[in-house]
């Protein structure tokens, strides 16, 4: 006898109401029981999985499910560098894992999305099946992004967006934590400061930190650290990286410090903790010794064991935000407004500044 089709096969799988027929229970009881929740005595659930063990049923159909509650059981995030390079970042990673265990909590799988798509790419946001969408950081105009979510009727939040969408955002105090750092370095006597920024859009080309760069920038994050390193240094310039690794802050630090001493910046903010470290090692490759030569600070609180010294930044609640864009998800996918919020950083005082070297 000839081996039967894959269709055939698809249609002899068993279904919950066999399963339910096999334990001797109503197919709803078969249902609660199966999933694990719900008033059914520990005997039934027993059964209700001895039956479908012995049916070989893995559980409900998800296209069904999707069918019978017009949902995907899908929430999307949408990020605004390569997944791959995102995967990288220790705050990106944290960011997710909140995120994914507070909707796994509800139910909802997790759909990755990258903003640096091709018109060949399969998914998007005007494509993809999913219940809602997270923007973390609005690479893209967030405004864009935000219309053709509504025209489909997908919710939205925002992690670190703009709080003038009319979405709920769960915010980090980017301008503030850097203006604090910003002040630790004026009170030491620094004067001559740099910034290394974080990408100010989806384009990945070192640059110098220009005023039409920051009036075009689509990445929040940058935009707010940058006004809080100048609510300190008015006059503050720097480079834009071409990422958040070491090695593009070692880009960055190269081009700032590669220079005459008297132009040479005396302090530089960093504003991520990896691209600080990228500084530190660029600062080393050329002979300089952080804090004695050049003062140091980054953004985030993550934890580098390639520096030689602790650094001096502000940690940010990464997993908590995450967490917290998760709850709001779900408020939303049950009917609610979830209201903005906006988490603060703590200063962590590390050894990379110092009083500025004299000149």
């Amino acid at each position: 006898m000839g081996r039967r089709s894959d269709n055939a096969d698809a249609e002899a799988r068993a279904t919950l109401s066999d399963v339910a027929a096999r334990a001797g229970v109503s197919p709803s009881t078969a249902s609660i029981a199966f999933s694990g929740q719900g008033p059914v005595s520990d005997s039934t659930k027993a059964r209700v999985r001895a039956a479908a063990e012995e049916l070989d049923y893995t559980g409900p159909d998800p296209l069904a499910r999707s069918l019978r509650t017009g949902r995907s059981g899908i929430v999307g995030a949408l990020i605004p560098q390569r997944i791959g390079t995102s995967f990288r970042d220790p705050v990106i990673i944290q960011t997710l894992d909140g995120l994914a265990e507070e909707l796994g909590q509800g139910g909802s799988g997790l759909l990755l999305l990258s903003e640096r798509t091709r018109d060949t790419d399969r998914v998007s946001i005007e494509a993809a099946p999913v219940d809602a969408l997270v923007l973390l950081g609005c690479g893209v105009s967030s405004t864009t992004a935000i219309s053709v979510l509504r025209r489909r009727g997908v919710p939205v939040i925002t992690i670190e967006g703009d709080p003038e969408a009319g979405v709920a955002n769960i915010d980090v105090d980017n301008r503030g934590g850097t203006r604090l750092l910003a002040g630790k370095l004026r009170d030491l006597g620094h004067r001559d400061v740099a910034l290394v920024t974080l990408p100010l859009a989806i384009a990945d080309d070192l640059a110098p930190l220009t005023a039409a760069a920051l009036d075009a920038a689509t990445v929040r994050p940058a935009v707010t650290r940058t006004h809080g390193a100048r609510d300190v240094f008015p006059d503050a310039q720097g480079i834009v990286a071409s990422g958040s690794t070491i090695a593009d802050g070692r880009a960055a630090g190269r081009v700032l410090l590669d220079v005459p001493p008297s132009d040479r910046p005396t302090a530089i903010i960093a504003q991520s903790d990896l691209l600080a470290a990228g500084v530190v090692f660029a600062a080393q490759d050329l002979g300089l010794s952080v804090p004695r030569d050049l003062s140091v600070v980054g953004f985030d609180g993550i934890r580098i064991d390639e520096l030689p010294m602790p650094l001096t930044t502000v940690a940010q609640p990464a997993q908590e935000k995450g967490t917290a864009a998760g709850r709001a998800v779900v408020d939303l996918l049950d009917g609610g407004r979830p209201e903005s919020r906006c988490f603060p950083v703590v200063f962590e005082p590390g050894a990379t500044i110092a009083l500025p070297a004299a000149r």
